[in-house]
């Protein structure tokens, strides 16, 4: 091979095209991670009432590194994704200078357990929250099956002007509520059979039983539906 002009020269040749190659590309990588093509503006959308805008920007600055070119914007994601109140995040390049971050907030729905909040669909986050809210108690990975009960039920108990103020799903996967209304609070134990069916018996009844009660001066605080053929109810 060595004395083979032709192929030294191609070998030359080729060795010649890496060197070029490397040599741009070193120069490139050079080049975009230059001040020049740093992010000068953060523009951050919502719309937004709970996340801190201040601190959510100043991560961005003091946080994420990288310019227009080289920002991981999947990691940057995650980062940010990690702040208070924050369920997702959009983060988009826009020439020349600018990074949009484009937040999803979430809205609480009720307390569950001792520390955390969930939301609508059933998703369990840590925030501070000083405001009134339902309360939830259940297993964890439960959430998303306690407020869509939390849904349900409220609807049932709608037409008797009775708001659902607690739900708790115990481990054995029995069913506890707590309703109020104008006569106050009423506790409704529903167990695990057929939660729903009993639910709604109750309520086609609750005007000729509790409501009568009530009408007369007697104020029921618990029921128990876990009875094939009636209820009981305590005072």
């Amino acid at each position: 091979m060595w004395d083979d002009a032709r192929q030294l020269n191609a070998i030359a040749a080729a060795l010649t095209l890496i060197a070029a190659a490397l040599l741009l590309w070193g120069a490139l990588a050079w080049v975009v991670r230059q001040p020049l093509f740093a992010f000068r503006e953060v523009v951050v959308r919502g719309p937004l009432e709970r996340v801190d805008t201040t601190r959510l920007e100043g991560v961005v600055r003091d946080q994420l590194t990288g310019t227009f070119f080289t920002m991981d914007l999947d990691s940057a994601r995650l980062f940010l994704k990690e702040l208070p109140w924050v369920r997702s995040v959009a983060l988009r390049r826009r020439w020349p200078h600018r990074l949009e971050v484009t937040v999803e907030e979430y809205a609480p729905l009720a307390r569950w357990n001792e520390a955390a909040l969930v939301d609508a669909r059933g998703e369990v986050f840590v925030a501070e929250y000083d405001g009134e809210l339902p309360r939830f108690e259940g297993p964890d990975g439960r959430g998303a099956e306690v407020a869509a009960r939390f849904r349900e039920w409220g609807e049932t108990l709608a037409p008797l002007a009775l708001g659902l103020e607690s739900i708790r799903l115990s481990p054995r996967g029995g069913w506890q509520l707590v309703a109020k209304g104008a006569g106050g609070a009423l506790a409704i134990e529903l167990g695990r059979e057929e939660p729903a069916t009993r639910l709604a018996r109750f309520v086609a009844v609750y005007e000729r039983t509790i409501g009568a009660l009530a009408r007369v001066g007697t104020r029921i605080e618990q029921v128990d539906l876990r009875y094939r053929n009636g209820f009981a109810a305590r005072v």
